[in-house]
């Protein structure tokens, strides 16, 4: 029995093989989020899986939100938080916590268990070395612009700090909170910022951690995950997803149309993810071809 147990972990492993050697020295940009980044095992496993990934020769950078850590700090402070067309309408008062809350202690829980591994993790804002640049964003109701406070969309991405850590080889963690030109700090979605900076750092891989299985063929009539689509399949597909999904795969979009070779999203729930994702024959989630 020993021995049979002993061979399959053996058959995992060489299953790998080919894949370390084809990532190996590959930056990734992982976005994470949802349930992996509240449940205290999934938790501890992601930090585990990143670690595991520099080991391999890989580059892990991590781009992360905090949409939950947000509502319940608001929540607590008293603080009234709305959604307009899927977005936090962000006062002045509110993007205090949302700063102190993502750059705070989001990051600093994620540093801290990828660091009871090794001196790896290094915390950083979209605000340090000017990394994001964002201008206000408005949403769009009725196909009118509607102000929604400090909410922004990136213009511009100054990876110098983020590769200077790489090359350091440590795990950059960045809390998706971006400066303005204007001294304005801003709020921005954590998938459209992941998706800017591996454009950036032209890396081999976006993957983007959520709470389903990945991309459902005809969702909500039956639950067959694509598992492979290229980007005109996927920009056809927009106009039918769920309002969480959007954000997602147009990061993804974003990511392949501006030369990432491949982006993912995953079932951030299974333990061990991004693992499978990589390293096994099958993978799991949906992959986004050019």
């Amino acid at each position: 029995m020993r021995i049979s147990t002993a061979q399959s972990k053996a058959a995992s492993l060489i299953e790998a093989l080919p894949w370390l050697t084809r990532f190996h020295g590959a930056t990734v940009v992982i976005k994470y989020g949802g349930n992996a980044m509240t449940e205290e095992a999934l938790k501890e496993g992601f930090a585990e899986d990143v670690v595991f990934l520099r080991h391999a020769g890989l580059r892990p950078v991590v781009v992360h939100g905090g949409g939950p850590q947000i509502s319940s700090a608001l929540d607590k402070l008293g603080i009234e938080s709305t959604f307009t067309a899927g977005l936090r309408v962000t006062t002045p008062e509110a993007m205090q916590v949302v700063r102190m809350v993502l750059t705070g202690q989001v990051n600093r829980d994620i540093v801290g268990l990828v660091n009871r591994h090794g001196p790896f993790a290094v915390g950083m804002s979209g605000e340090d070395a000017h990394l994001f640049t964002a201008v206000r964003k408005h949403a769009v109701v009725d196909g009118e612009p509607v102000d929604i406070g400090q909410v922004g969309e990136i213009i511009k991405v100054q990876p110098g700090a983020v590769r200077a850590l790489i090359d350091d080889g440590r795990i950059p963690v960045v809390s998706s909170v971006a400066r303005g030109d204007d001294g304005e700090i801003y709020n921005v979605n954590a998938d459209t910022a992941a998706a800017a900076l591996a454009v950036e750092l032209q890396a081999h891989k976006l993957i983007v951690l959520t709470d389903v299985e990945g991309l459902y063929a005809n969702w909500p009539d039956d639950t067959d995950v694509i598992d492979k689509l290229n980007a005109d399949e996927l920009e056809a597909m927009m106009p039918t997803l769920s309002s969480g999904m959007v954000p997602k795969m147009e990061a993804c979009l974003t990511a392949v149309q501006g030369g990432v070779p491949q982006a993912h999203v995953l079932d951030g729930r299974v333990p061990h993810s991004l693992l499978l994702e990589l390293f096994t024959n099958e993978g799991i989630g949906t992959m986004v071809m050019p």
